[in-house]
């Protein structure tokens, strides 16, 4: 066989070979075939030996000679290539002048320095092509500046441009934007995309002032707050007024620095917008039930009243009304940002015990009218599958009866169908652990309160903590009448010192001539002899509300810790707290004064690194 294949006989080697050769004379076989461009033998070979690979080139050179290529040598670089002889290959490919061939081979090979020999003064495309294709393989192969080069050869400039800003290599983008024309707009802006995504502002306002871009850059200002850059392009560019104006007016608000926002309204010939952009916002945040954002605004828009109230002696009472209105809206909607995240999302990390607690505050708040956004519906549905959770059956029945009463939306329809005739297997009572307790009086409330949020015995208003609303251990006081503020806390601070006498003794006793020992606990002395106590006292039965009102004595014998003080800005009063469970911690946010378990308040700060109802950062409000 070996002979005829010296002598190019493929098919009489072929012959000899049926009569029983070895797998590699069968190999070297259809090889040498192949080389001769003895197809036809060559095709029988590969076949003994189910090479498909080599079975599928065959039928492509056979189709394109059928097609009219005979082009030998082309056909033969395309079988050295298969091989692996990349060399042969290369140099048949320039033989039969197809060097953009051997420059494809070697390219897809990664071999591009062997590749770049057969650029000669071919087109520029594929020089362009290789060193792209060289920069995508250094980029794959982690090496990031080697690909940056590559691709500012070939004039990829956006790639070089993704490569560096990923790395954040600020001084190649700086190299990279100065080089490039002004009418390069496309990667200009990617550069001053990753200036401004790296904190290089200067470099990203350099770059939108090349290309021309006054509103990117007008924006640029806005979002680093960069003012005097901005006010300075509005004076240029006055069409740009109001995208600086109303956000600077915005940033003022939010760092309650109100009457510079009502200047630089002014100065831009927009003097009511001082007020109203807080408005806007908190509409806005409402429209698109953002609650939790629509409480702050609210809070701010309070604490903005508050300040013109104190400062402008006319507009005092319709400033203090509408800052009591704000409060209340923003308690409101801060309650219900829970009610919303409970029942239009799918999962919640709140406990059933607080949205309990949330949806029975928004009911006997929501008393008169409801404000914009705040559903009844839903406050009601989430009321009905938490008391049905928590065992208060009563009310979640009660729920369930006036949720019939409202349009229900379809996606609750199912459930408060089967809720409503479940909860009628349910005992007709609520579970006593969730009675609220009045800590003036003691009276156990209901759960559902026709007079609102305060006691139905004594009147007195609940206070109520601000993340788990629940009833806190606090009873509001008032001073006697010529007691200033600066005095009442001079005598709280003096703070009598008190001892607590816990402890039991056994006590004898005879009688009728049977002798017993009693084990006697001796209670806290402090709780027999507080003169506050006695003064929680009222007329029962009464329908009005009698306040507690402290005088010099009891404000002295006060503990500092137990008493939690509102410190409210004039013309406001400052409002006085006292804790019945000095045991269990309370913590008031020292610029909202709202008041927090000090254990929730902790973990929510720790989370938010603010405080959770007015956003302030800690070390501000500390």
């Amino acid at each position: 066989m070996y002979q005829y294949l010296e002598r190019k006989m493929f098919k009489e080697a072929y012959k000899i070979a049926c009569l029983g050769v070895t797998d590699t004379d069968w190999k070297e076989l259809a090889m040498e075939a192949l080389e001769g461009l003895e197809f036809e033998t060559a095709k029988k070979a590969f076949t003994r030996m189910r090479d498909l690979q080599y079975l599928e080139l065959i039928n492509s050179i056979e189709e394109r000679k059928k097609r009219g290529e005979n082009n030998n040598d082309l056909f033969l670089a395309e079988i050295y290539a298969y091989q692996g002889k990349f060399h042969e290959a290369a140099k048949l490919y320039k033989r039969s002048s197809h060097e953009n061939l051997a420059l494809d081979m070697y390219t897809d090979l990664r071999m591009f320095d062997y590749a770049k020999e057969f650029l000669g003064s071919g087109d520029p495309k594929d020089t362009k092509m290789l060193i792209t294709k060289q920069a995508d393989w250094a980029k794959n192969i982690n090496e990031p500046k080697a690909a940056v080069e590559m691709y500012m050869t070939a004039g990829e400039h956006l790639k070089a441009i993704e490569i560096s800003g990923d790395q954040g290599w600020v001084d190649v983008l700086i190299d990279i934007a100065r080089k490039l024309d002004k009418a390069e707009r496309e990667p200009l802006t990617k550069c001053a995309y990753y200036f401004k995504k790296l904190l290089n502002h200067g470099y990203a306002a350099e770059t939108y002032i090349k290309i021309g871009d006054l509103k990117a850059l007008t924006q640029l200002y806005v979002e680093t707050q960069q003012w005097d850059e901005a006010f300075a392009l509005c004076e240029k560019h006055l069409e740009f007024k109001d995208d600086v104006y109303v956000p600077y007016a915005q940033w003022l608000a939010e760092n309650d620095r109100f009457e510079e926002a009502q200047k630089a309204f002014h100065k831009a010939g927009r003097q009511t917008e001082a007020v109203k952009v807080l408005e806007q916002l908190t509409h806005n945040a409402v429209v698109e039930s953002r609650f939790n954002d629509a409480g702050y605004y609210y809070w701010m828009l309070s604490m903005q009243c508050l300040d013109i109230a104190q400062d402008n002696e006319e507009q005092k009472t319709e400033m203090l009304k509408k800052f009591h209105h704000f409060q209340h809206l923003a308690e409101l909607y801060h309650a219900y940002h829970f009610i919303h995240k409970c029942t239009e999302e799918p999962f919640n990390h709140y406990l059933p015990e607080t949205l309990f607690n949330v949806s029975r505050f928004l009911l006997h708040s929501l008393t008169k009218e409801t404000p914009l956004g705040i559903s009844k519906v839903n406050t009601l549905f989430a009321l009905a599958k938490q008391s049905k959770a928590l065992g208060a059956y009563k009310l979640a029945r009660h729920a369930y009866d006036k949720l019939q009463g409202l349009q229900i939306p379809a996606r609750f329809q199912k459930s408060v169908e089967l809720g409503s005739l479940t909860i009628r297997s349910k005992p007709f009572h609520d579970s006593e652990e969730l009675v609220p307790l009045c800590y003036r009086c003691s009276t156990h409330n209901p759960l559902l309160n026709n007079l609102g949020n305060v006691c139905i015995n004594c009147r007195q208003p609940f206070v109520f903590a601000a993340s788990s609303y629940d009833v806190l251990h606090l009873v509001e006081f008032y001073l006697e009448d010529g007691i200033t503020d600066e005095e009442a806390v001079a005598l709280i601070d003096l703070e009598v010192p008190r001892l607590n006498k816990i402890g039991s003794e056994w006590q004898e006793q005879m009688s009728n001539g049977v002798q017993t020992m009693r084990l006697l606990y001796k209670v806290d002395e402090i709780e027999e002899d507080d003169p506050f106590t006695a003064k929680l006292s009222f007329e029962q039965g009464g329908s009005e509300f009698v306040p507690v009102v402290v005088n010099r004595a009891i404000l002295k014998s006060m503990s500092r810790r137990d008493v939690l003080i509102k410190r409210w800005s004039k013309p406001l009063q400052w409002q006085y707290f006292r804790s019945l469970l000095p045991d269990n911690p309370i913590t008031m946010c020292s610029f909202c004064f709202q008041m927090f378990h000090s254990e929730d308040y902790e973990l929510l700060v720790l989370q938010h690194n603010c405080c959770p109802y007015c956003r302030r950062k800690i070390d501000e409000s500390s």
